[in-house]
């Protein structure tokens, strides 16, 4: 624990499983208090139970309900403030169909239900958390909103309709936020994996060795430099778990790791005339 980190209040969506689990135990170890939120009551008190730390704060809370930004208020009510906030949770294409990998299932065969819910949990509660939490950041000079997206080729994929365009309005959204707030000390940047990780979000049944898969710490290297003093000035850019060496100087890594939020290299900008007087 570091004096940078013993009072500064982290939040982790989807937080009792997964990549959400390896950030929140991440943060514990690194000195911050954590608010751990998850729709699976019995995973949290699991969780809570393993860690044992008054640092630790677990919240239930279905982030597809259009309240779901109630839940900042009570991190607020126990925890003071929230200087970190972590946006996970995700809702993936086992929703769909359990065998998804083998059978992809086509656009016009996901039900408008797990269209809007995917969207709800994957694009919408990225928008309500953040602006819940970000007017006390402006004020106290000082946050970090990480967004947790995927690779772009899920994002395009035939067969990933809706988590790949859901995951990608996060991506979108990433990019404007961190224009709204640039100067403000609040910085917006995203961590993707970059590749299949093992995860609960992949059935068992998945056709993959799960030692295979990349492993959830992927997210530790980057998520630390974040919220270290070094990311102070860093916002707008994604960052790579796989692609960041953790034999070179972290500020290196995070160059060799990251690139800008979005499609900036790949897209042409539209023409945008000047103002008229």
């Amino acid at each position: 624990m570091t004096q940078e980190t013993s009072d500064r209040v982290a939040l982790v969506t989807g937080g009792a499983h997964g990549l959400g689990l390896s950030m929140t135990l991440g943060l514990l170890e690194r000195g911050f208090r954590v608010a751990a939120v998850d729709r699976d009551a019995a995973g949290l008190d699991a969780l809570k139970q393993k860690v044992g730390s008054t640092r630790l704060e677990i919240f239930t809370a279905d982030l597809s309900l259009p309240d779901a930004a109630k839940v900042i208020q009570q991190v607020e009510g126990a925890l003071g403030r929230v200087d970190v906030l972590v946006n996970n949770a995700g809702i993936g294409q086992g929703q769909v169909r359990p065998d998804y990998h083998r059978n992809p299932p086509r656009f016009f065969e996901v039900t408008p239900e797990q269209w809007a819910r995917a969207i709800a949990v994957n694009a919408s509660a990225v928008f309500l958390l953040s602006r819940a939490v970000v007017e006390p950041m402006i004020a106290r000079r000082w946050g970090r909103i990480i967004n947790i997206t995927t690779s772009l080729g899920t994002m395009i994929r035939g067969g990933w309709t809706p988590y790949g365009p859901s995951k990608a309005s996060a991506e979108a959204l990433s990019a404007v936020m961190a224009g709204d707030l640039a100067g403000t000390g609040v910085t917006v940047n995203v961590i993707v994996p970059g590749g299949i990780v093992n995860t609960p979000m992949i059935p068992a049944d998945a056709p993959f060795a799960r030692e295979a898969l990349v492993q959830p710490d992927v997210m530790l290297p980057p998520l630390y430099w974040l919220v270290s003093q070094a990311g102070d000035e860093v916002t707008g850019r994604r960052f790579l778990g796989t692609n960041w060496d953790k034999s070179l100087d972290p500020a290196l890594a995070a160059e060799k790791a990251g690139a800008p939020i979005g499609w900036r290299d790949l897209a042409v900008l539209p023409v945008t005339p000047s103002f008229s007087a």
